[in-house]
């Protein structure tokens, strides 16, 4: 994700950096400049049309079409926005859920191998599942807690491992009944946020959808110098490339951001939420027992408040 300052806007104009679809479309535009002045060169000096009235009011289609346009990519571009925005909801969802079974925990579990399972284990999850919606294999950022079946739904697995070690605890007598119901919501919570974007991942906007909105402005900026041509002479050129540019723009951030859990520049910076995960659950659940914290008192305990 890139980070910018929004109030320093000036210095965007003249910014071109290796995601901006300016870099991305110039081929295209360079094509269809190519194709925009031989119309114009065919119709102005052989064909002779400038006379049909018919002709010269092909441009009133235009106006009618571009209206169309707009309200087709306003609702594309809002679509793939509200899809990147609840993509941000559900993983600072799940900085919370990890972060609220991580204090519970701290208090509850007084074994230090019980708190060390789950230091590892919570912030294990949200890589494991950084790496499923990315559909990366490589899962040296988990940390070796289990033998997990790498073929198999990894979330899954790690959600099974953190309950069954909570189960074993309460047979253990080492939780209670009320306890083992407050930290279940927790790790349920954690597999509805895996669900939920598994949903966003694998639902994308519908195949026709997307592409009927390519060949829509594709023919639109194909017939443009047809019908403006004799009004604009080669200025239809520019003019061209310009309608290109703002609206295949419109598209290109649309398809990028519909996807928010991938490496692209504008995607969710989930490598900095997965690594924030971990240094806050490893402090929460660190070395120290809460009976040590329970042993500061007097003196100690006067000194930090």
């Amino acid at each position: 994700m890139i980070n910018y300052n929004p109030k320093d806007w000036f210095t965007f104009i003249f910014r071109f950096s290796k995601v901006d679809t300016f870099r991305r479309l110039f081929p295209l535009m360079l094509a269809v400049s190519v194709y925009a002045g031989i119309i114009a060169y065919v119709e102005l000096n052989y064909l002779n049309l400038a006379q049909s009235e018919h002709i010269r009011n092909v441009g009133l289609m235009h106006g009618v079409l571009g209206f169309v346009i707009s309200l087709l990519l306003v609702f594309r571009t809002n679509t793939a926005y509200d899809r990147w925005w609840e993509g941000r909801k559900i993983w600072g969802a799940i900085t919370n859920s990890s972060r609220n079974l991580a204090i519970k925990l701290q208090a509850m579990a007084a074994d230090p191998q019980d708190r060390q399972f789950f230091r590892l284990m919570i912030p294990n999850y949200s890589f494991a599942l950084k790496s499923l919606l990315r559909e990366n294999e490589d899962f040296h950022e988990l940390d070796p807690v289990l033998d997990l079946k790498r073929e198999k739904h990894l979330p899954n697995q790690l959600a099974a491992a953190l309950y069954a070690r909570i189960n074993a605890m309460h047979a253990a007598g080492k939780l209670t009944g009320a306890q083992l119901l407050v930290l279940n919501e927790d790790v349920k919570a954690l597999t509805d946020h895996c669900g939920a974007c598994e949903r966003i991942k694998n639902t994308p906007i519908p195949f026709t959808y997307s592409v009927f909105i390519k060949k829509f402005v594709f023919f639109y900026v194909m017939t443009l110098p047809f019908g403006w041509v004799f009004s604009m002479g080669y200025f239809i050129i520019p003019v061209v490339v310009l309608i290109l540019y703002a609206l295949a723009s419109l598209e290109l951030i649309a398809e990028e951001i519909e996807n928010p859990f991938g490496t692209d520049a504008n995607d969710l910076p989930i490598d900095q939420i997965c690594h924030n995960i971990r240094k806050h659950v490893g402090e929460l659940l660190s070395a120290d027992t809460p009976e040590h914290t329970a042993s500061m008192s007097g003196p100690a305990a006067s000194r930090l408040s």
